[in-house]
């Protein structure tokens, strides 16, 4: 699907598929008669009912997790927020095709496809502070590269970044959308010092200030946002749509997510967070969408790391769940 608008974007998300509730109580039926006590696996067993829904299947497997990794760059950079060059965003795309990152160990430790999608490296979204980071077309072409980057046979989608400055564009997206004092969202991202925070708190403001789009999430994002950030909340909403449960990676990844959640309540219920990062707005942000992350590593490298990582925890809840034998079938004596 190819996005003309971010209206033909929104139009979307009206009509999102549930889980199947029939695999999602045939999975909870068959969680209570496996050889443990009630609830012994804790959150491992919410999470397998939890995929079985999505799956619409009372005894799934986790065979095709996809990794997809989006890049883009920000005009924003110009105004001192990252402690690396926007070189850099170009420079790690190569180091991704070449194998040579965290995401690429994890992508395979896990048996996880990776992709990487580069969105108009050599045009980087105009500064925010100036006017908006993207037109209409620019954000809708970017929604349309996210969607199109999705599998539909996977089974389980993590979708990351690369973008120098993007911790910046996912502060200010994340205060528009949230609420609060700019203050409140941002964080040393690539290893500002103090200062450094203060100046990336002051350009968050500025945008904020220059695009008044609270209330209007794709706005929000058009003009807040970056190429990368637009593709991700592409994928995660076509991921719903084909009923594809998802694992929310750091801040950058969330914010975009929380896009889709501020302009559809539920629009999420098939998301997990992997994990809580090291910046400040994540936990906040996670907090606002209800989301209780699997793993909390002081991770903050972005790339899907994270989330790639919760790929493990899952496949363990899944594999107890669909493999472990029933009461009846053990021969043991139930409660």
């Amino acid at each position: 699907m190819t996005f003309a608008t971010l209206a033909d974007f929104a139009a979307t998300l009206t009509d999102l598929p549930p889980p199947d509730a029939a695999s999602t109580a045939a999975a909870t039926d068959r969680d209570a008669q496996l050889t443990k006590p009630p609830g012994a696996l804790g959150r491992l067993e919410e999470l397998a009912i939890w995929y079985a829904g999505w799956r619409g299947d009372a005894r799934p497997r986790l065979d095709r997790p996809q990794v997809v990794i989006f890049a883009g760059n920000h005009g924003v950079v110009a105004q001192g927020i990252s402690a690396f060059p926007a070189a850099v965003t170009a420079q790690m795309v190569a180091n991704f095709h070449a194998g040579g990152a965290a995401i690429n160990q994890l992508a395979r430790q896990f048996g996880a496809d990776l992709s990487v999608v580069a969105l108009d490296l050599d045009r980087p979204t105009q500064d925010f502070t100036q006017g908006p980071a993207m037109t209409d077309a620019d954000c809708a072409a970017a929604l349309s590269a996210g969607w199109q980057a999705v599998d539909p046979l996977a089974d389980l989608l993590v979708v990351g970044e690369m973008g120098i400055g993007n911790t910046t564009t996912a502060a200010a997206l994340a205060c528009a959308l949230r609420g609060g004092d700019p203050a409140d969202w941002v964080g040393r991202g690539t290893g500002l010092d103090d200062a450094g925070v203060a100046r990336k708190a002051q350009v968050v403001a500025a945008g904020l200030a220059r695009n008044p789009v609270a209330g209007d999430p794709l706005q929000a994002l058009r003009c807040l946002g970056g190429r990368e950030l637009a593709a991700m909340t592409g994928a995660i909403a076509r991921a719903r749509a084909s009923r594809i449960p998802v694992l929310l990676d750091g801040f950058i990844c969330t914010a975009a997510a929380a896009v889709l959640e501020t302009a559809r309540p539920g629009a999420l219920d098939h998301c997990v967070a992997g994990h809580v990062s090291q910046e400040p707005g994540h936990a906040r942000l996670l907090a606002a969408l209800g989301q209780t992350p699997l793993l909390s590593l002081d991770l903050r490298l972005g790339e899907g790391s994270g989330a790639a990582l919760a790929i493990g925890i899952l496949q363990g809840a899944i594999a107890c769940h669909s493999g472990m034998a029933t009461f009846a079938e053990a021969g043991v004596s139930g409660a």
